[in-house]
């Protein structure tokens, strides 16, 4: 069975004070026994969480981005090593907020996604169509070409050690969320276009989460689709007893299995 995992990201919201709270009530009340449960706080909490998230067995700590610089005179930025240095397990690269608010390119996300291999950094890449090549039906050929600028390049030990993240642009933050079948559709064609470049055998182990809006009340029924393997959350993964909610979802989904 391919891993199956819920991921918080936090974006730029909590303070120091509220993200450690945070972090401790989901795991007081969470025991993530089959699946792995990611938090992806704002970098100056990344060490306050990492002392956290370690006392228990099933979390771990992401950082939500990576510079695609080693060092240097870069302000502002932070390497893989740095974030490696924490320790995190996890960062995530290509997310639609990083692309479309500092242009992010494929050529800089592919630099990004060799310093997190390079580093022993898991990368969490991200994918998805804006609501224009959705209402258009260009959105299959959208996400193909996004698979393919970014991960056909990789060698099949990197894509091993990769996570995708499905989010549909236009269910980032508007409450709006790709019903069961469409996350599944997508899903089933990114493994499809991973096919075209690697074994089946490499591809059918990779895990697919999606994103976009998802809370506890679409989390069971996403969760069950045949390749949705979990969920990066937004601003859900903020209130601890939604987050709970979504955590306990996926042990449902995997108890019925």
């Amino acid at each position: 069975m391919r891993k199956k995992i819920v991921a918080g990201n936090w974006k730029m919201n909590t303070d120091k004070l509220k993200g450690s709270l945070l972090t401790h009530t989901v795991m007081e009340e969470t025991n993530p026994g089959n699946f792995e449960v990611i938090f992806f706080p704002p970098f100056p909490f990344l060490s306050d969480i990492a002392l956290i998230s370690c006392q228990k067995q099933g979390f771990s700590l992401g950082a939500q981005n990576i510079s695609e610089f080693d060092n240097g005179a870069f302000t502002g930025e932070v390497s893989a090593e740095m974030i490696a240095s924490i320790p995190c397990k996890y960062v995530l690269v290509g997310h639609s907020e990083r692309r479309m608010y500092f242009n992010e390119n494929a050529d800089v996300l592919n630099k990004k996604l060799l310093k997190a291999y390079q580093h022993g950094l898991i990368p969490l890449f991200c994918c998805g169509e804006p609501i224009s090549e959705r209402e258009n039906d260009n959105y299959l050929d959208f996400v193909s070409i996004q698979i393919k600028e970014s991960l056909f390049d990789l060698t099949a030990d990197q894509l091993k050690n990769t996570v995708i993240a499905y989010e549909p642009i236009w269910a980032i933050g508007t409450g709006k969320t790709a019903n069961p079948s469409q996350a599944q559709e997508m899903h089933a064609l990114i493994r499809n276009v991973l096919e075209e470049k690697f074994d089946q055998n490499l591809v059918e182990s990779i895990p697919i989460l999606y994103g976009g809006s998802v809370n506890s009340s679409n989390a069971s029924e996403l969760f069950s689709q045949p390749d949705v393997d979990g969920g990066l959350v937004g601003g859900a993964s903020l209130k601890a007893e939604e987050f709970i909610k979504i955590i306990a979802s996926m042990e449902t989904v995997l108890r019925n299995k």
